[in-house]
């Protein structure tokens, strides 16, 4: 008779290691974690360096006027995560502006109509770019890069390169209005309130199989193919929502940028440098939406900050150049670290043939948000 043979019983793997304290850490840990604590630092140290930014209603102000870019942020995301780029947006922003001042006029009536046509243009500009770059294989750089020309060529002839229109008071309300007494800030911008409804619904959106499969775009879009996402929709759908957030944040500028060619300029390179301040991948796969946003406003606090410290403006772009070659580098050395089996490259697996495992649940250095 031969011996019994001792079984180890199946080890289940937790859900989440350690409590709650543990999985902040390991969230702030990550790139798009850390956004939020430079985000922090940055506001104390402008606070500190002027005394009026201390007052919670100049700073409520501060986050309506960059809310706009942060809008913008947030689209350029989508794209970016998908392992593609958009250098569409500044062109689609100045369009809209220029449609809102040439088709609103002092007319009321034709705000919700040129409203809607706006967002159906922005959607069709996205659909164009992201069919030519999934049905055509046309890489999105060249794609976007020619959209943006032709949409700055087409505004440059309209215009003739100098301000026209002007839309009707209540449409520039949008962006330059608010809700008013409001205790402690007295007003409550009308284009934060439409970036903090915008942030809900990109979460959520994140959350769902949609986001998923983008985040599988970008991370391996062989296998997402495999699996069977419809790879060419995922990403069209990523275009066309990084457009209408380029006509959102038109919608709002008009109000108190007014209408002029030049409005939106360096959108484009504002947004991305806010998405890789915040963490996100540039080859794609990796990063939070959320995170991309709050990029933005910790970009536009490191510019305030260096005004108040009498840095002159020429710096600006040299200081947004060096924070994109930092924080894609430090991003993808983070994230690729964060991804690195436990035990070193020469660890092996010691599962028996046949055993099964249970799939790890999604955990703060994972994509999805």
């Amino acid at each position: 008779m031969s011996a019994p043979v001792e079984t180890r019983p199946h080890r289940e793997i937790p859900a989440h290691q350690g409590g709650l304290g543990y999985r902040f850490a390991a969230a702030v840990a990550t790139p798009g974690g850390a956004v939020f604590l430079l985000a922090i630092g940055l506001l104390v140290a402008t606070m500190v360096a002027n005394e009026n930014f201390a007052d919670p209603g100049v700073v409520v102000r501060f986050l309506g006027r960059t809310a706009p870019i942060a809008i913008a942020a947030m689209g350029q995301y989508f794209v970016i995560v998908s392992g593609e780029f958009d250098l569409s947006m500044a062109a689609v922003v100045t369009t809209q502006v220029v449609m809102a001042g040439n088709l609103i006029g002092q007319d009321e009536g034709r705000i919700v109509p040129v409203t809607c046509l706006m967002l159906l243009v922005g959607a069709g500009i996205g659909l164009v770019n992201g069919l030519a770059t999934t049905i055509l294989r046309v890489p999105s750089f060249i794609v976007t890069l020619g959209t943006m020309l032709a949409l700055a060529g087409l505004v440059r002839y309209l215009t003739g390169g100098a301000a026209t229109g002007n839309p009707v008071d209540s449409f520039r309300e949008i962006g330059r209005g608010g809700i008013e007494d409001v205790p402690v800030v007295e007003v409550l911008p009308y284009p934060l309130l439409i970036f903090l409804a915008l942030a809900v619904y990109a979460q959520w959106l994140m959350r769902r199989p949609f986001g998923r499969s983008l985040i599988a775009a970008g991370d391996n879009p062989n296998a997402a193919t495999l699996s069977g996402t419809p790879l060419w929709w995922v990403k069209t759908r990523a275009f066309i929502l990084s457009s209408l957030s380029a006509t959102i944040a038109g919608i709002i500028l008009v109000g108190y940028a007014g209408v002029h060619p030049k409005v939106g300029e360096g959108y484009e390179f504002a947004a991305i440098t806010a998405v890789v301040l915040g963490g996100v991948l540039l080859g794609g796969g990796r990063g939070w939406v959320l995170s991309a946003a709050c990029g933005a406003f910790a970009l536009e606090l490191l510019f305030t900050l260096l005004t108040v410290l009498d840095v002159e403006s020429t710096w600006r772009d040299t200081v947004q150049g060096l924070i994109i070659i930092a924080a894609v580098a430090v991003a993808g050395r983070a994230w690729t670290v964060g991804r690195k089996p436990r035990g070193g490259r020469g660890a092996r697996r010691t599962e028996p043939l046949g055993s099964t495992t249970n799939q790890p649940t999604q955990g703060p250095i994972t994509g999805d948000n």
